[in-house]
């Protein structure tokens, strides 16, 4: 009974609600729609129900897993952060991330055991329903999971580990598209790598280190903002984004779906309201408030594509 002990926790949390703080649940439910949308966008159409029901659950595992996986391989450097008094708590932030509670791990809500319990099960579920949908689903999926380790392990070592987790965050999606086509067409997949990976670097890993950088600083991080500065930061996170706006659009010409150019439209107003006028705020401003507001619009972005498509299928 001991090695699942959870710690007790603040009253206001719950034991389910800290390993679902672990894995950032929240965050990790609305990124749950890019891999249906890569699916959908393949396809052209719905997929079996079989598939979609083994889908759902094998990517929520992988979500599940991998945000758990992050916080389990940065627990030392975090544990740093704690005892020096230095991690910022989840109050002063308004993002996804930190919506049920920041590095419950780290912080010690959460025993090691227990996480690695939790992080293993979800594992087992994971890896089950990828070899079910497509063994080379399971192979994307262990890459992610060592990618993801490699980049927690590279904080200190460089910047340049910001292309590891766009690679990551692309996987998601990559494998959704093999688990309705063996054998999908190289174009439509270079499109949405590309495209998913310009999206989550200039929408999500330079906004979130950005809202760190006095963190990260104080550790001597190689982040993109503390490395190259917040001038150079800014610039590569509009410029990546504006390359996300032209592969969505891009990606959708790709796609067997026929889209009217009044969907097109929505989509890039969507790309400017989600992502480059964020962003855009973000440079002028240059402030940690304006960069989180672009984490968490950058965030609903997959969401409200998934969302036009959805209707452009059923309308």
């Amino acid at each position: 009974m001991t090695f699942f002990k959870v710690a007790r926790p603040p009253q206001r949390y719950g034991k389910l609600r800290l390993f679902f703080a672990l894995s950032r649940t929240p965050h990790g439910l609305i990124d749950m729609a890019a891999p249906a949308l890569a699916a959908l966008l393949c396809l052209g159409h719905f997929p079996a129900l079989g598939t979609t029901l083994i889908g759902v659950v094998t990517v929520f595992a992988g979500y599940t897993t991998v945000y758990a996986l992050n916080d389990l391989v940065d627990y030392r450097s975090d544990k740093r952060k704690v005892d020096t008094g230095t991690l910022t708590h989840q109050e002063a932030y308004a993002d996804l991330d930190s919506m049920l509670l920041r590095h419950p791990l780290a912080t010690g809500a959460l025993s090691l055991p227990a996480a690695l319990a939790w992080t293993a099960a979800w594992a087992v579920i994971a890896i089950s329903g990828a070899y079910w949908l497509n063994p080379a689903c399971l192979i994307i999926f262990l890459l992610g999971c060592l990618l993801e380790s490699l980049y927690c392990l590279l904080w200190r070592v460089t910047p340049l580990r910001t292309l590891i987790n766009g690679a990551v965050k692309t996987l998601g999606p990559v494998a959704a598209v093999f688990a309705v086509n063996p054998q999908p067409p190289v174009v439509f997949t270079g499109l949405l790598f590309l495209w998913i990976f310009a999206w989550e670097i200039g929408g999500q890993n330079i906004p979130n280190d950005w809202t760190d950088i006095d963190e990260d600083r104080r550790f001597s991080a190689q982040t993109i903002p503390v490395k190259l500065g917040l001038r150079r930061a800014e610039l590569l996170s509009v410029a990546t984004l504006a390359m996300a706006l032209f592969l969505n659009i891009a990606l959708l010409w790709a796609s067997p779906i026929s889209f009217p150019p009044l969907m097109l439209l929505a989509a890039v107003a969507a790309n400017i309201y989600l992502l480059l006028r964020p962003a855009l705020d973000m440079a002028e401003s240059r402030s940690r408030r304006e960069a989180m507001a672009l984490f968490n619009k950058a965030s609903y972005y997959p969401l409200t594509i998934l969302g036009l498509v959805l209707i452009r299928m059923l309308f």
